[in-house]
Order: C-alpha cells, then structure tokens, then sequence
C-alpha cells in the first residue's frame, strides 16, 4: 500500500518570513534539533519522512530553518524519535512566530486590550471577517501575494480573533461603511456568509456595530480609518489613516484627537439595533 507524503503544496502559508529576524531564529533552532535528533537515531531524513507523513523535500526545508513546522508535524516527531515530549513543547515557542510579525505585534496589543475601537471606510474589519471575505481581500491585491503568503496572512488574521473568546471579553465597538457591505466580495455566497456573520457578531453582549450610510452628511472618518485600543493600566494607542501620518500614537493629546474623530463617527452612524436592521435588509434584498 502506497502512502501518500504531504508536500510544500498541502500546505500553503508556512514559509519562513526572511524579514522576521526572531521568527527566523526561533525556527531554525527547532529545525536544527530536529535533525540532530534524527540523525542521533540513525534515521535517514527520506525514512523519517515516511514515518512522519512528509516527504524528504519538506523535511530537509524543515530542519533547514525554511518551513515552518505544523503542530502535528512536530508531534508526530517527538513520537518517532522517543523524544520524550521535548520536540512536541517546541510548539509553545514555533506557534508565537507562525504568524508575520506586524500582525503579531498587532494581536499582542489587541490581547491586552479591554476596549476596542475602530472605523473602517474600504473594508470589513479584521476582526469581523469570514476566512473566506479575508481570502478574497487579501488575495485581490495587487501586486499578488503568492499563495503561500495569502494563506499564511488569511490564518494570522482569523487567529487575531481569539479576542473574542478572552474572559472577561473586551468591549468592541466598530462603525463600518455602507459601500462595503454592498461589495460582494468572493462572491455572493461568500458576501452573504460575511453579512450574517456581522448579525451574529453585531449581537453579542460585548460588540457594539454600526453602519455609516452612505446618504449622510460629511463626517472627521472621509480620509481613512481610525483604531483605538484601551488598556487595563488607562494608557491607549490609537492609529488614523488620516492623521499622524498612520503611525501608532499613544500621547493623551494626539490620542484625544482621534477620539474625538471616532465619537463623532459613531454619533453620526446608524444606531446598533438599526445597523443590524439594516444589514438584514441587505441580505433580504438578494
């Protein structure tokens, strides 16, 4: 009986990111155990990788420091090479680098975070999206990220959402455009999914979801986006595309600006309990 060993093309988005200085340490570390592990066994890498399910190529990648190992590829090591558990606990170290490392920086911030807030005028917020609405987005632009990178950064943004499950929850609070949500991004079935995601989000105790029409009056969001996270300790950071440049600020007056902005926003935008009647009434009109 034949057994079919994964290769690089079952598992798109776990390429090594040259730029992540600590991410490429992390992962060339463990690779390298693994193969002084192997060879402390006897094992050639084409026989270890029959025994573990992958072919020669991706484990010489692996122990090379260029692909990212899986949690299951690590596991099922520890079990051939009788580490002992010691291979499986390099997950701990391997899965805080799986991700690019501004969106890690990002999900760190956003963890910590008892409030937060944003406004988003092009797109459906991170936080908010389906796998498939964030595949289609990411993947149409231009000029294209290879499959790989699409994946990995399709996976390293649903991961962001673990902010949800936090106990307590974080209050969430975001005001999106109207054009967006008539975009039917990756389809109408796909654009239909992303919309009844936003009701099942919109009403959970925590998150609080509006609509900008787009028959209303001017309003500070017209040049770009504005994010806001509160922390336990009273001190925030905040970001506008419109203002300081994009870059994270965390001064209470430049802070109280963008406050200002987003409190003007949301006092403009559709009520919560209309915002969902609203986007019901979009997906009833398909």
């Amino acid at each position: 009986m034949t057994v079919e060993l994964r290769t690089e093309a079952d598992e798109p988005g776990w390429e090594v990111d040259p730029d992540d200085e600590w991410g490429v340490a992390v992962i060339a570390t463990v690779g390298r155990q693994l193969k002084l592990r192997r060879e402390a066994v006897g094992m050639r890498a084409a026989e270890f990788g029959t025994a573990v399910g992958y072919g020669e190529d991706l484990v010489y990648k692996i122990e090379g420091g260029k692909r990212i190992p899986r949690q299951e590829y690590l596991d099922k090591a520890d079990e051939v090479l009788g580490a002992g558990g010691l291979i499986a606990a390099a997950w701990e170290d391997v899965k805080k680098v799986r991700y690019p490392k501004k969106v890690r920086e990002l999900g760190k911030l956003e963890a910590r975070a008892v409030e937060i807030g944003g406004y988003e005028c092009n797109v459906v917020a991170g936080l908010l999206q389906t796998p498939e609405h964030a595949r289609a987005v990411i993947g149409a632009a231009q000029p294209p990220y290879s499959p790989d990178d699409v994946e990995r950064m399709v996976a390293a943004r649903l991961a962001r959402q673990s902010v949800f499950e936090r106990d307590p929850a974080p209050s969430v609070h975001f005001v999106l455009e109207e054009a967006p949500l008539r975009r039917e991004v990756g389809g109408t079935m796909a654009w239909r999914q992303q919309l009844e995601h936003l009701l099942e989000m919109g009403r959970l105790n925590n998150v609080s979801l509006q609509v900008m029409p787009t028959n209303t009056e001017p309003h500070p969001g017209l040049d770009g986006r504005i994010e806001l996270l509160k922390f336990p300790d009273g001190t925030a950071v905040g970001r506008s595309d419109g203002k300081f440049n994009g870059r994270p600020v965390s001064d209470p007056r430049q802070l109280r600006i963008l406050e200002l902005r987003l409190g003007t926003i949301r006092a403009q935008a559709l009520p919560p309990r209309e915002s969902l009647a609203f986007i019901e009434k979009l997906l009833g009109e398909t």
